[in-house]
């Protein structure tokens, strides 16, 4: 499936955003949005990707 991911096309094999994580290899505490809307972490194992979905994934920075 042909995805949008922080901005860079992407081909994935993933069909929920739990997956996708997963196989991109995010770790830790992230935010997740698709197609604009924020999708929290208790939902991201039931939520389906579909091709063209624009997803972003930010981690939290220490520092000032």
């Amino acid at each position: 499936m042909k995805i949008v991911l922080n901005g860079a096309p992407q081909e994935v094999r993933a069909e929920t955003l739990s997956e996708l994580l997963e196989e991109c290899g995010f770790s830790g505490r992230v935010a997740t949005a698709v197609n604009e809307e924020f999708v929290p972490s208790s939902l991201r194992i039931g939520h389906a990707l579909n091709d063209s979905d624009r997803v972003e994934v930010l981690s939290p920075m220490q520092g000032g």
